[in-house]
């Protein structure tokens, strides 16, 4: 089932990307889009009964959970949040210099 919700989220989110007539609606489409990964990498990590890895040591029969996909699901937290700030910059000073955040109305800028 989770694998059937990451695709639900990378579906919704790129149809978002693709029909919007506005930068900050893609950038929202952007996050739920990446939320897709997160369901996807934790999914890929998750073991049922498991436990942290730290305490794999002490109970040699118990499972632990993979530690590196938790990881990078943080990883792709920070990343996804410093690019939808970004984007959102961009945004905010495309709508300074031209008056609108639709794609179509920004003209191609001279230098």
């Amino acid at each position: 089932m989770p694998f059937v919700l990451a695709g639900w989220l990378f579906v919704v989110g790129l149809y978002g990307i693709v029909s919007s007539r506005n930068f900050i609606h893609m950038v929202m489409c952007m996050g739920v889009l990446q939320s897709s990964t997160y369901v996807l990498l934790l999914e890929v990590g998750y073991k049922a009964g498991g436990t942290a890895p730290i305490f794999f040591d002490t109970q040699p029969s118990a499972k632990a959970v993979d530690p590196v996909v938790q990881a990078l699901t943080l990883t792709d937290v920070v990343v996804g949040v410093t690019v939808a700030a970004l984007l959102m910059a961009l945004a905010v000073q495309t709508h300074k210099r031209t008056g609108s955040v639709d794609p179509t109305d920004t003209r191609i800028m001279a230098g």
